[in-house]
């Protein structure tokens, strides 16, 4: 086995229980010494008695575990089995359905699907701004109209009508950014474009009408026409960003299935967190650092079924 990757059996030995996780947890959240999550303070912070990994902040009276004010917060999933969590996800190229993993880690297909979702929170913080070469292309997902029942059929005819929009942004060698989006029009693309690219960058996009008049004083672009039959010339091309769409969408039909139209943002977020920061070039134990690093802040059942 390379020595950059870890096996489930290892990484059990790494973190055998709840409190090896704990201590392991705090260490990554509280590199400085124990911190009180409420007022961001650590100076007048006591361990409670009796009870490892319960403090005490005496600045502004808080009790506080490495829970509090993070997506484990109010969770009764052991601490071990939220990072066996989220080790298989990092891990799997297209995702883990909720019903794997309630069976890889023990626990119920709705605490299965709630855990996911707070991973897939953590993983859609990173506002990097991207430089150089970008390839930049939109996807659509949802389902065919010929294959739906005929009471769902929109009866709108061929393309996005129904569907749920994302737009991709690789940085050539380096980032990928991908986000959900209501419309693929030119004020819509344009801004998230100029929210995530640095001014001066090359921008290599299809022929879509939505692309036109990006360039100017801000960008180089370059277009490849998909109509013609032309996908690459003298370097110019957007077959990088569209292999990342397809590895989202071959996740959503064939791990998933289906992504709501409520969750779809989340859904983006852990496909471009698992390409970036989840690279399997990295060694398994820095990439499960970094989901860790990113689980400051929570999300209520009640927010996510809403």
């Amino acid at each position: 086995m390379s020595k950059s990757t870890i096996s489930t059996f290892e990484l059990f030995k790494i973190f055998p229980d709840q409190d090896a996780a704990r201590v392991y947890l705090e260490g990554r959240l509280w590199p400085q010494g124990t911190k009180c999550p409420c007022c961001g303070l650590g100076e007048r912070v006591t361990a409670r008695k009796g009870k490892p990994g319960f403090y005490l902040c005496n600045q502004c009276k808080e009790d506080f575990t490495v829970r509090t004010g993070t997506i484990f917060e109010r969770s009764h999933v052991p601490l071990h089995k939220w990072l066996c969590a989220m080790y298989l996800l990092v891990r799997a190229r297209k995702g883990i359905s909720s019903m794997q993993l309630a069976k890889e880690i023990g626990i119920t297909q709705k605490s299965a699907w709630f855990v996911l979702h707070r991973l897939r929170d953590a993983c859609g913080d990173d506002l990097t701004k991207l430089q150089g070469v970008m390839e930049v292309d939109e996807a659509y997902f949802g389902g065919l109209e010929k294959n739906k029942h005929e009471a769902k059929k929109l009866k709108a005819g061929r393309g996005p009508a129904g569907k749920s929009g994302v737009l991709a942004m690789r940085q050539r060698g380096g980032k990928t950014v991908a986000m959900q989006i209501e419309d693929a029009d030119q004020n819509t693309l344009h801004g998230h474009i100029f929210d995530r690219v640095e001014v001066g960058s090359a921008i290599h996009t299809d022929e879509a009408s939505a692309y036109k008049r990006i360039g100017g004083l801000f960008f180089d672009d370059e277009t490849v026409n998909h109509g013609n039959g032309e996908y690459v010339r003298d370097g110019v091309t957007t077959n990088g960003v569209e292999s990342v769409s397809a590895v989202m969408k071959r996740g959503i039909i064939g791990v998933y299935h289906h992504a709501g139209k409520k969750h779809p943002g989340r859904y983006v977020d852990e496909f471009a967190f698992r390409l970036n920061d989840g690279n399997v070039e990295r060694r398994t134990l820095d990439r499960l650092h970094s989901f860790v690093d990113g689980v400051a802040g929570k999300l209520t059942y009640k927010a996510l079924i809403h």
